[in-house]
């Protein structure tokens, strides 16, 4: 398992980088103001960071409870990211539609364009981080 300290580094690097990639790119693809889907993507990551600790913390340990650990397969890697993205889909389309003003119908297209970029990215994010940062567990293994 990973420490509290490694899950908060974790969740802070992922955002960070994530708002520095999707808001010109949201600003761009959504032809709005930099300020605008800055601030909504502002919003979006404050409330994905908690989401992401908490959902990494009970994922990892349903894996350790179930598996024994939490080496996650490529396709293991795929569900991870796609049920992380749903459950952010659920809870931010509402706000995306009141603060940008437009319909829940069009905030929802939005919401999936930005879920569409964050599943490619989370996948990618996380297997380098695990790379970067293996598990100390994980780690002993490999030198085994």
């Amino acid at each position: 398992m990973r420490s509290r300290s490694d899950r908060i580094r974790h969740a802070l690097s992922f955002e960070l980088l994530g708002l520095a990639l999707v808001t010109p790119l949201g600003a761009w693809a959504f032809d709005r103001d930099m300020h605008e889907i800055g601030l909504v993507a502002l919003v979006c990551a404050t409330v994905a960071m908690g989401w992401n600790y908490v959902y990494n913390l009970l994922f990892d340990l349903w894996m350790s409870r179930r598996y024994g650990h939490t080496r996650k397969s490529v396709l293991l890697r795929v569900g991870h990211a796609v049920l992380f993205e749903l459950g952010l889909l659920v809870a931010l389309a509402p706000y995306i539609a009141w603060e940008l003003g437009v319909s829940l119908g069009h905030a929802l297209v939005m919401d999936m364009g930005f879920a569409g970029f964050y599943l490619v990215y989370a996948f990618v994010f996380n297997w380098l981080y695990d790379l970067v940062f293996p598990i100390p567990q994980a780690r002993a293994e490999a030198r085994g």
